[in-house]
């Protein structure tokens, strides 16, 4: 990291099963920001993620901010989404103990969708392929929050030299919310080419908590459907200037255009 101003930590373990995953996300940000504060570097911006945030927000009337935490306890929260949490915990509990000049920030986006570079897509993707394989033969009514890897890469360079963007967490969204029957619905109008294998039928909710008491995938849905979705992207705006570009409709198109260009539909 010689003659290196400002580092970029965008990489982290994904849905994995491995019950060290938790310490590789954690030591691999930690050895980051040490080799940084080693060789002076002003600023590392680490890619977080919604999950460290707004899991335990379930108050529907509330505006889920940046001062959120999500409780590593909370019932049903994914293996990657705690994995993700910790680690940011301890990046930021260490620049607090370090007591150098380093600053950390952190990027906190929903779940990321848009045009792919090539075939190697996001794990958010699958939300999309489960759809069109016609996995689960029921659609579970979960609403979601979107944003388009174009914003996320914005955000990213911008908050590598504003000025008071050091310190900060910055909640990544476009505006408002589309939930997975109405992505179905999206793509049955706009891409009905392959749409024959998306369910039909949504699943009540009721009927998803109940298999939420045996089976921990359900358990993880039935947390999404709590979750609060009323964001707040206001300090990226007001700090860094940003403006999401995309929407939720866009969003969905532009992920499925790439699942089709990359061969990469179910």
């Amino acid at each position: 990291m010689q003659n290196i101003d400002y580092v970029l930590s965008v990489a982290s373990p994904v849905f994995s099963n491995d019950p060290n995953s938790d310490t590789t996300a954690t030591e691999g940000i930690l050895r980051i920001l040490k080799a940084a504060q080693q060789a002076h570097v002003k600023r590392v911006v680490m890619t977080a993620n919604f999950g460290a945030i707004g899991f335990s927000n379930h108050d529907q009337t509330s505006i889920t901010t940046e001062a959120d935490w999500t409780d590593p306890n909370e019932k049903g929260l994914s293996a990657y989404e705690k994995f993700k949490l910790i680690a940011e915990q301890a990046a930021w509990q260490f620049i607090e103990q370090s007591h150098g000049s380093l600053e950390l920030t952190t990027i906190n986006p929903v779940a990321i969708m848009g045009p792919a570079l090539d075939a190697h897509v996001s794990g958010s993707f699958d939300l999309l392929k489960n759809l069109l394989n016609g996995r689960p033969k029921m659609i579970p009514n979960i609403p979601l929050n979107l944003i388009d890897v174009r914003d996320v890469a914005d955000l990213h360079i911008r908050a590598l030299t504003a000025p008071h963007a050091g310190g900060q967490r910055f909640l990544a969204s476009a505006a408002g919310q589309i939930s997975l029957p109405e992505i179905a619905a999206l793509i049955r109008q706009k891409r009905p080419q392959i749409a024959q294998n998306i369910p039909t039928k949504t699943m009540p909710n009721l009927l998803l908590s109940s298999a939420a008491l045996f089976n921990q995938t359900a358990r993880e849905g039935n947390l999404l459907v709590h979750v609060n979705r009323q964001l707040s992207t206001q300090k990226a705006q007001d700090i860094l200037k940003w403006q999401p570009h995309f929407d939720n409709t866009t969003i969905v198109l532009d992920s499925i255009d790439t699942l089709i260009q990359y061969g990469l539909l179910p």
